[in-house]
């Protein structure tokens, strides 16, 4: 699977340079790590959240987001955006924050 590159570029520019912040190619996509925590990712032209366990029911109940599901099973505390919701600026930002505010919850790795 490829990524979205247009995507991974908007998500750079909305997390800035951070000495915190580091991509790895992962799952066939790009992943964003804060403090060594997979934050979001860009899979085709979807997003994928780090939401918490937490954060999962609230994350779901919004149209535009799924279970993350690579293997066959759900991952809890993960969500998929899809690319079309993507489209709107607003929507990418609160996905990004919701991300990035359950990240900086978890210890460095």
């Amino acid at each position: 699977m490829t990524y979205d590159e247009r995507l991974a570029q908007r998500i750079r520019e909305r997390l800035g340079e951070r000495p915190d912040l580091t991509e790895k190619r992962m799952f066939g996509g790009l992943t964003f790590l804060l403090h060594g925590n997979m934050t979001v990712g860009v899979g085709g032209d979807e997003l994928i959240v780090r939401v918490g366990p937490e954060g999962t029911e609230r994350a779901l109940a919004r149209p535009e987001a799924r279970p993350m599901d690579f293997t066959g099973r759900p991952m809890r505390g993960w969500v998929t955006v899809s690319g079309p919701a993507l489209a709107e600026d607003a929507v990418l930002d609160q996905w990004i924050t919701t991300a990035t505010a359950f990240a900086a919850t978890l210890p460095p790795k």
